[in-house]
């Protein structure tokens, strides 16, 4: 199970990469219908887990969503402004943020995660530096993605703690559905069309919804009781290698020689950042 969820996120990116609608109104039909297909199992398997539920108990439920919306509206553009292997590698640095974060707060971080976060860091100047000799969009694309790890990073933060009073269906329910509605706000605002697209571009988001919501996210969500969320988490980390793979064969997107090391430091930093630091809070993916 935990290598069909890798599998299905691993394609999200490539998929997105192929997408011509709005990436706006793929991040909506993409959390509208994942949180159609969990409302079932809510009112069903889980249906008494809302009994007695209040305001507070829905809040960062809500706050996830809107970091998740956020997350969307800055990575999906940036699959077509830089390659999958550079934008699906920043993206994933969300636990760099979130060690961070932790640290912000108060919470001591071991050295290793110190070790890890230097890594990382030097993985990014490289894959940033490489694209400066690209072009400007590539760059920005670089910066799309780090912004949304960043807001990735919100999102799972908020997740965690929602998960404290929450279902998870409950909790994926609310996160989708205040997501799907700010993005289509904001595509409103924009004049960005939610319909009306090709049959190949409805067949996509289809597929993205199923391999990266459904398989990915919820497939993940299951094993984490039995394998644990360090093994989840670390397993999260093997997307990007597999995003690689798929660009490869289905965009026939190579990367840019000199950013493969500043990929393989990135994933090594995060890895470390995961296993030496191990919070609970570093376990599902944001692509």
């Amino acid at each position: 199970m935990l290598f069909l969820a890798v599998v299905g996120v691993s394609l999200s990116a490539p998929l997105t990469a192929m997408v011509t609608a709005p990436m706006l109104a793929l991040a909506f039909w993409r959390n509208a219908a994942g949180a159609a297909a969990l409302l079932p199992v809510l009112l069903t398997g889980e249906r008494a887990t809302l009994s007695g539920l209040r305001w507070r108990d829905l809040r960062s439920s809500v706050v996830a969503g809107l970091f998740l919306a956020a997350h969307f509206a800055a990575w999906l553009p940036s699959l077509s402004m830089t390659t999958v292997a550079a934008s699906v590698a920043l993206v994933t640095t969300t636990p760099i943020w979130t060690a961070l974060a932790a640290r912000v707060s108060g919470v001591r971080l071991p050295a290793a995660v110190w070790g890890g976060l230097l890594l990382a860091f030097a993985g990014v100047v490289l894959i940033v530096g490489v694209d400066v000799t690209v072009s400007t969009e590539a760059l920005a694309g670089d910066a799309l993605a780090l912004l949304g790890a960043i807001c990735a990073g919100g999102y799972v933060l908020a997740g965690a703690r929602a998960r404290q009073r929450l279902a998870t269906s409950a909790y994926a329910v609310v996160c989708y559905s205040v997501c799907a509605v700010v993005i289509a706000v904001a595509a409103l605002l924009v004049d960005a069309p939610l319909t009306g697209f090709e049959a190949r571009d409805w067949w996509l988001i289809a597929a993205i919804t199923v391999s990266a919501q459904l398989f990915g996210h919820t497939v993940l969500n299951l094993v984490l009781s039995s394998v644990g969320p360090t093994v989840v988490s670390l397993a999260v980390l093997l997307e990007v290698p597999g995003a690689l793979l798929f660009a490869l064969v289905l965009l026939q997107q190579v990367p840019p020689l000199l950013a493969l090391p500043g990929v393989l430091l990135v994933v090594a930093g995060v890895a470390l950042v995961v296993r030496a630091g191990r919070p609970p809070t570093l376990v599902e993916p944001a692509t």
